[in-house]
């Protein structure tokens, strides 16, 4: 049986031949329900035509991280790039995950096989990183054509998007080994929809009251829109290092806890 939880070498079984299955299993299911796949792409879109564009010519200008004004539309798009890769990682981690483990019957069949517990997360976290860097990358490129990209560290945003994937991939998973049924996933969204809502996606930092502002600084979403921002407008600091740290320790620690939970789910 394969051994629980993360050693030093996790990173490097990241391209073990037996977690890359998981990710072909999960490219083949795709392919054939490709509509399914491609409408998942356009969250970030609707999101930014709608907010970012639409009432962006209401708004104007507003006050970007290093205090110069920038236009609305793109103080927006970054978060939109961020929120989204938060949401798709979360809905695959939870709800894909407990469908595959309760309705479906997947995993039962695939650790029949040589694949393990390990390979199984890792493989499934892997296909989702890869489905988020693909919609990162598109949504970045239609950043640049809408001329919404102020600098040449924007080459870093779909890292930045797989970073927050991976910050929230690995706390999904923790969350679906919690999960006691489909009811339950009205608690996910209870946590989820706040966070997109005070992440000052929509509003500069310094609208917000003194102690919610604070608050809106301790939250993983926020650190992601800091992040993505920061690389859009060229503001890059030692703040945004931090954010970097502070994603990659979220996916880890949470990556270690989900591969304990889910191994006692899978194999009692």
């Amino acid at each position: 049986m394969t051994a629980i939880g993360i050693r030093p070498a996790a990173g490097a079984r990241l391209l073990d031949h037996r977690s890359m299955r998981v990710v072909r299993r999960n490219a083949v299911l795709a392919l054939r329900s490709w509509p399914i796949f491609i409408t998942r792409l356009f969250e970030p879109y609707i999101f930014l035509f709608s907010i970012g564009i639409g009432v962006g010519t209401l708004v104007g200008d507003v006050i970007g991280p290093d205090g110069t004004p920038v236009p609305y539309r793109t103080f927006v798009a970054p978060a939109m790039l961020a929120g989204s890769a938060m949401n798709a990682s979360v809905f695959a981690t939870v709800i894909d995950f407990f469908a595959k483990f309760k309705w479906r019957g997947s995993y039962e069949a695939m650790l029949a096989s040589p694949i393990g517990i390990r390979d199984l997360v890792w493989g499934e976290l892997l296909w989702i990183l890869a489905f988020i860097g693909f919609q990162s990358a598109s949504f970045a490129v239609t950043m640049l054509v809408l001329g919404l990209i102020e600098s040449w560290w924007a080459l870093l945003l779909v890292p930045a998007g797989i970073l927050v994937a991976f910050a929230f991939g690995g706390v999904g998973f923790v969350a679906a080994s919690f999960l006691r049924s489909w009811l339950d996933f009205d608690l996910v969204t209870l946590v989820i929809f706040p966070l997109f809502l005070f992440s000052a996606s929509f509003f500069p930092l310094s609208r917000y009251p003194d102690v919610l502002a604070w608050i809106v600084q301790v939250t993983p979403l926020y650190h992601g829109v800091d992040l993505a921002r920061d690389l859009t407008l060229g503001t890059v600091d030692g703040w945004s290092l931090v954010s970097v740290c502070y994603l990659l320790a979220m996916g880890l620690i949470g990556m270690r806890i989900a591969n304990r939970r889910i191994a006692e789910k899978l194999q009692p």
